[in-house]
């Protein structure tokens, strides 16, 4: 199972932001929020991430993980 996780923080990022963030996807959203998304190795890496949202300061808004089915035909 691969699992990928969402995360909902207050405020737009800059796409630049995404290497310091383990690789996640910035998404901005509509509500003024930014979507960090993607695939994290393990519980470690999420935390290292949350602590970088942390000392940013940065209002966490939510955290979601969703797992899903590795396809049979991975490259």
């Amino acid at each position: 199972m691969t699992e990928v996780y969402h995360i909902r923080v207050q405020g737009h990022l800059d796409a630049d932001w995404s290497e310091e963030f383990e690789g996640l996807t910035i998404i901005h959203q509509s509500d003024g929020s930014s979507l960090l998304s993607g695939v994290l190795a393990d519980q470690s890496v999420l935390h290292a991430v949350l602590l970088k949202v942390r000392d940013l300061g940065l209002p966490l808004l939510s955290l979601s993980r969703i797992e899903r089915e590795e396809s049979d035909h991975s490259p």
